[in-house]
């Protein structure tokens, strides 16, 4: 189970994760779609105002910080949009992954 993982530095010099990879691991993040020729994850969570959209903002991250992989996050009245890769690779990691089933865990907590 990824939620139960913890994210492993990245430090560059591998390939990202093929797509059918990304496919398989997609299947154990529901809500999330892979973008860009599958080199990003992205999920799009929805609030019913501003204020509970920034709260799931400031703990997602917090939750990346902990884990030290951080999103692309858009936020606003009712919506937060994030994107998840890893720079270093111009593509998708495992981390990727954890850290999307650890948000799906957050919104759903």
């Amino acid at each position: 189970m990824l939620d139960k993982k913890n994210c492993v530095p990245c430090q560059g010099g591998i390939p990202p994760l093929a797509t059918a990879v990304a496919e398989k691991l997609l299947t154990e993040t529901p809500g999330w779609k892979l973008l860009d020729n599958s080199s990003k994850l992205e999920r799009n969570f929805a609030f019913d105002n501003f204020v509970d959209s920034l709260a799931f903002v400031n703990k997602l991250g917090e939750l990346a910080e902990t884990e030290g992989h951080h999103p692309d996050i858009r936020f606003g009245w009712g919506y937060c949009s994030v994107v998840f890769y890893t720079h270093k690779i111009k593509g998708l990691h495992e981390n990727d992954f954890i850290m999307a089933a650890k948000t799906n865990q957050l919104y759903s907590a």
